[in-house]
């Protein structure tokens, strides 16, 4: 079979449009910062055909990888870059059987696992905060949803006005793909979760209140929304990154002895530069941990925040060996 000349920025765009149908935005970004960098690093050698590319280059560009990230960053790229050359393979850009020789980063156990986590103590702190100066703001919605359910970014981006069930009350969360909000598991992720009253409440007065009356481009009216529609994942995240902060809720007090008036991390956009300040999935990994400390048994939280057991355990319950064990105390017997 003859290759065909094909420059990487096609390629890249090709693959990209064909995934774009089938995987969340989120994903989609992923794959499109691992393959951004994958084509900077062929720049560099200045290959501009996708026929020059072969398994050495492919290694070459994972130890390029591995001198600016961590590990774990770089075993995700080279997933994407060996699917990429599958994709490759198919549109005669490479020689076929070329991603069989892509061999994955390794990681270890101790890389695998992240521990950016928001502690129950941190997490009331700033509801508090957020309760008494932001009252029922989108900022206020945002940390106080993915605090109290544990949901997934992508999953808090995706409701609509109607999702939110006042009366149970309940946040009905669902796979819409064909109008811009694919979940992450797509119809696996779908699932009904109860909130409290109190959640409810606040929830209620930021529709009534303080929500733009605005629709997104599909025509559906978004919770988490905006003067210009949906709330981007970049505008939750930034939201997440300066409530998180914690000079934002200790009462200015800053642990790492920064000037507040001249801290570029307490400007709007600026704030992941914090190193105290966490991203969304941290609330997520928090909420895990404070449910399985508070006795909520491991399937309930898992069925609650869409997640196996064995991830559960893994990467999300980060409760102390103490806290563990005295988790297991009630369930003691003097055998």
């Amino acid at each position: 079979m003859e290759l065909k000349p094909t420059p990487p920025r096609d390629a890249k765009s090709r693959y990209l449009t064909r995934k774009e149908a089938h995987v969340s935005e989120k994903t989609l970004y992923n794959y499109n910062t691992a393959l951004k960098r994958f084509l900077e690093y062929l720049a560099t050698q200045n290959i501009e055909d996708m026929r020059n590319v072969d398994s050495d280059e492919i290694a070459r560009f994972e130890a390029w990888r591995l001198d600016d990230v961590k590990p774990i960053t770089a075993r995700n790229d080279m997933r994407t870059i060996k699917n990429f050359i599958q994709f490759c393979e198919s549109i005669q850009a490479v020689p076929v059987g070329l991603h069989e020789l892509v061999q994955t980063t390794k990681v270890s156990d101790e890389d695998e696992i992240c521990d950016d986590v928001l502690t129950r103590q941190e997490a009331k702190a700033i509801l508090k905060r957020l309760s008494k100066y932001d009252y029922a703001s989108l900022r206020h919605v945002i940390v106080l949803t993915l605090w109290k359910t544990g949901m997934r970014l992508g999953g808090l981006r995706a409701l609509d006005v109607g999702d939110f069930d006042e009366g149970r009350p309940a946040i009905e969360i669902r796979h819409r793909a064909e109008s811009g909000t694919p979940l992450k598991r797509k119809s696996k992720s779908e699932r009904d979760v109860l909130i409290t009253p109190e959640v409810a409440e606040v929830l209620a007065d930021y529709i009534s209140t303080q929500r733009p009356d605005v629709t997104d481009d599909h025509g559906r009216k978004p919770l988490i929304a905006t003067d210009y529609g949906r709330a981007s994942r970049t505008t939750i995240t930034k939201h997440v990154y300066l409530s998180t902060s914690p000079c934002f809720h200790n009462g200015g007090k800053c642990p790492f002895d920064r000037d507040a008036d001249t801290c570029e991390a307490t400007q709007w956009g600026h704030a992941s530069k914090c190193p105290g300040s966490v991203s969304p999935h941290a609330l997520r990994r928090g909420y895990v941990t404070a449910a399985r400390n508070a006795g909520q048994p491991k399937d309930v939280t898992g069925d609650r925040v869409n997640m196996s057991g064995k991830i559960l355990d893994k990467h999300y319950d980060k409760g102390s060996y103490d806290e563990k064990a005295e988790r297991r105390k009630d369930h003691l017997r003097d055998i």
